[in-house]
């Protein structure tokens, strides 16, 4: 007898109707390799099939409808490339010309051989006229072959590729059909019986059949509801189960006291006095470090709310315990920034801070390599080299990762591995991110959360503008300069496209040059495409004033810290993101002095572009910003947890589903506060089934 598991996972060319080349095409387009896979290939929609209407029930709203009626009269309009085939189709309420522009001869044929039929597609307005292009045709005397009801017809994500290989979404939808008889029985129950009947959910094999073929309306919702229930559920209650297993299993170093190096930094070396929300971030952080568990917490703060500082306190807590600290960024000047800043602050303290890149050199890569080794070097601050292999560490006991979604995550579990006792993590995010997302993203991580910005900062005053304003701008410009202030501009693009018409920041150059002509005025360029040295100069020359404009692509969205900067311009404004454009605002208000932030847009803006830029005038708040953006774009790339793979939900979204996200979340803190680990009978199904969520994974919890 063939087990239930062997059936899922038969490979998908043995379904009928597939076969090797069809399967080819499944793999590589859908990575749909199994039985199982093609299960839950979900429908995007679907169609009701089970009622028949008039021609004159047709209305302009894009709803796709089934008439029945006779073909009155064909003909063949228009040669070679432009030619097309036309019908016309009545019922006894009017008529509606049917097109169509491929396969003309097969449809010819066919409409020979009946004189009734069913039609279906979208009907639409062409000359005044309804037509429909390309409908279905049915034989209404025809015997339904499938093997499973075809009253709401399911609608496939498809691709261009696919449908050349014969399989657009009415082949899948047919592939489903004969693969729903065979697996139907043999879909093994995932919750409780109890939870089921508590929760009056469809039990899951019935859900499966439904989502793809539903009797009605009612019966897909009941059964949506329970794959989103199941989705969301096991992926919190995967996330505790991750917690409670990094709590009980990894050792974690010992911090147990706050020494001369932090205490001495306090009381004699801050520059500001913290806020209460640094305070109280620093203790619930100090906490987790005298726990005897490894440390896993992400810190959430809003652009300009002093994140690294936090950061430097935790790295001096540590070398107060004889541990070494490093701080991971995710591009040069980011880093190079955290080295010159952190190595400043801590010099009156005697602590040796290094800096590795990609671009270090060998002598200098070969005196930090063993200056780690002998436990010379405090804190190491760098870019992604820091994973390298020949990176060893004397005693790790601290890890800061900032801008971590921007991180792999294999690539932050090697920094983990660098200690026998894995040292303590902190991960860093100046990209508020919304309740929901980080309740299924983050779950296994404590979570910290600078609300408060530091005292005598003033709101940035957020402005949107158009190309008719600029000789506004300019002179707005100009007076901030004469003032002493400065001024970042942000392009898109380094060079004119000819297939976009964005203001490139070459050609802007050129413009600030006529309005602001050297030497009176300095104007520096930094873009990804220039050596570290040429962008290490240039930023430096702004830094010290010595260039009043600074002309960038986006390479100075996170991190440069220039206090004396008033005034960022985002050129082309509608073409990014308002996670990246709150990201340079966050560039200018770091000082005493009123800042402004002015948004340049083309007139003709798309509605969601115009939204986006309305967004960003109204408010200065991130997790306001971070909540649009999770609704406007989704959570596919809020974070880059797309390309994680974390939130690879089939059905369930966090957005629309915020309220089934925190039920699924209390409900799986519930089962675990009872039974934590999922050991008793009555649990063996949750068990089972997150044992097979983990399958196969290394348990990166702890940097994640």
């Amino acid at each position: 007898m063939v087990e239930q598991r062997d059936i899922l996972q038969t490979p998908i060319e043995y379904l009928k109707g597939v076969g090797p080349k069809r399967a080819e095409v499944l793999q590589k387009e859908f990575d749909i390799r199994t039985f199982d896979d093609l299960l839950h290939y979900f429908p995007y929609r679907h169609i009701d099939k089970s009622h028949v209407y008039h021609v004159t029930d047709i209305v302009e709203d894009g709803s796709y409808i089934q008439l029945r009626g006779r073909i009155s009269g064909a003909q063949v309009v228009g040669q070679q490339r432009a030619k097309r085939l036309t019908a016309q189709f009545t019922d006894e309420t009017g008529s509606i010309d049917l097109v169509w522009f491929n396969g003309i001869k097969w449809v010819q044929e066919l409409l020979q051989k009946k004189q009734e039929y069913i039609i279906f597609g979208k009907p639409t307005v062409f000359n005044g006229r309804w037509n429909m292009t390309h409908p279905e045709m049915i034989d209404p005397y025809a015997q339904n072959e499938s093997p499973v009801p075809m009253r709401f017809m399911p609608l496939y994500n498809t691709s261009d590729i696919a449908k050349k290989k014969t399989l657009d979404s009415k082949a899948i939808a047919k592939l489903t059909a004969n693969l729903l008889p065979v697996v139907k029985e043999v879909i093994q129950e995932t919750l409780p019986d109890d939870m089921l009947n508590n929760l009056k959910l469809m039990p899951l094999k019935e859900a499966l059949a439904n989502i793809h073929y539903p009797e009605n309306n009612q019966q897909l919702s009941r059964a949506a509801l329970r794959l989103k229930f199941d989705e969301l559920f096991f992926t919190q209650l995967k996330m505790l189960l991750m917690k409670q297993i990094n709590m009980q299993q990894i050792p974690g170093h010992r911090f147990g006291k706050v020494g001369d190096y932090f205490n001495t930094f306090y009381k004699n070396h801050l520059p500001f006095e913290l806020t209460n929300a640094q305070k109280r971030v620093i203790k619930e952080i100090r906490a987790d470090l005298g726990s005897g568990h490894q440390m896993n917490r992400l810190l959430q703060g809003d652009v300009g709310s002093g994140k690294t500082i936090i950061a430097l306190f935790i790295m001096l807590i540590a070398k107060d315990n004889g541990f070494q600290a490093c701080l991971m960024a995710p591009t040069e000047i980011l880093a190079t920034q955290h080295y010159e800043k952190i190595s400043k602050q801590v010099a009156p303290l005697g602590l040796r801070v290094e800096f590795l890149s990609g671009s270090t050199k060998a002598a200098k890569r070969r005196q930090i390599h063993e200056g780690l080794r002998n436990g010379d070097v405090d804190i190491l601050i760098g870019t992604h080299a820091l994973i390298e292999d020949e990176v060893q560490f004397q005693n790790l006991g601290l890890v800061v990762i900032d801008e971590q979604h921007r991180f792999g995550v294999e690539q932050r579990a090697k920094l983990w591995r660098k200690n026998t006792t894995p040292p303590h993590v902190l991960v860093m995010t100046a990209t508020p991110i919304p309740r929901t997302l980080a309740m299924t993203l983050y779950g296994d991580l404590d979570v910290s959360v600078i609300d408060e910005l530091p005292q005598g900062r003033k709101p940035i005053v957020t402005k949107h503008l158009y190309e008719k304003d600029r000789a506004a701008l300019f002179g707005f410009m100009q007076k901030q300069i004469e003032q002493g202030r400065q001024v970042f501009m942000v392009y898109p693009l380094i060079k004119e496209s000819e297939k976009t018409d964005l203001l490139d920041l070459m050609a802007g150059y050129e413009s600030i040059e006529r309005a602001f002509p050297p030497p009176k005025y300095g104007i520096g360029v930094v873009h990804g495409k220039m050596k570290p040295e040429d962008k290490d100069f240039e930023m430096q020359r702004f830094s010290k004033n010595q260039s009043q404009i600074l002309l960038s692509t986006t390479v100075i969205e996170v991190g440069i810290d220039v206090p004396n900067a008033t005034v960022m311009v985002i050129e082309n404004a509608e073409r990014f993101g308002l996670s990246q454009l709150h990201q340079l605002r966050g560039r200018v208000g770091r000082g005493g002095n009123q800042s402004y932030c002015i948004l340049m847009s083309k007139y003709e803006l798309s509605s969601e572009g115009r939204k986006r830029l309305d967004a960003m005038v109204s408010t200065n708040d991130g997790f306001e910003i971070a909540n649009f953006d999770l609704q406007l774009r989704g959570p596919g790339d809020i974070q880059g947890t797309q390309q994680s793979g974390m939130l690879d939900f089939k059905i369930a979204d966090i957005v629309k589903d915020e309220k089934l996200v925190a039920y699924t979340r209390n409900l799986a803190a519930q089962v675990l506060d009872n039974d934590p680990g999922l050991r008793r009978p009555e649990h063996r199904r949750l068990a089972e089934n997150v044992a097979k969520l983990f399958k196969g994974e290394v348990n990166w919890s702890v940097i994640s």
